[in-house]
């Protein structure tokens, strides 16, 4: 098990998008199994987070994205925002949305884009070990 002093906060933000509406009326459920996908991918993270020895705290919320992880980041007092990338997800539109919503305009702490997937295995192979010290 890994000693780990840092507060670890996982976010899932479900955009409400009126698309969403319209496909609620038109599949009866349709925006509940959203709101359970992002669910079960949240429950994942907190479960591959508890394995290295991380105990995270967990917020699903809706809204815009970029503004919604700069005040849930002020909120908790983040010292660092990390978010991952893809190319074909809708990461794109928190960076830079319709309405210039910039992610880095909603944050006053660091900001880390991960694009690389990492194995569980890797991250608990970079992580010290517990009643280890650092040089």
């Amino acid at each position: 098990m890994v000693s780990v002093a840092a507060e670890v906060f996982l976010l899932s933000v479900l955009v409400d998008l009126s698309a969403f509406l319209l496909a609620e009326v038109a599949l009866a459920g349709a925006a509940a199994r959203v709101e359970d996908d992002f669910m079960d991918v949240l429950n994942e993270g907190v479960a591959r987070l508890k394995q290295p020895g991380f105990d995270p705290i967990a917020k699903m919320v809706r809204g815009e994205p970029a503004r919604e992880i700069g005040n849930f980041a002020k909120e908790v007092g983040a010292d660092l925002i990390v978010v991952g990338h893809r190319r074909q997800s809708a990461f794109d539109r928190w960076w830079s949305g319709p309405k210039g919503a910039y992610l880095m305009d909603y944050t006053d702490c660091s900001l880390l884009v991960g694009r690389n997937v990492i194995s569980d295995e890797a991250m608990k192979a970079a992580l010290p070990t517990s009643g280890q010290t650092g040089d």
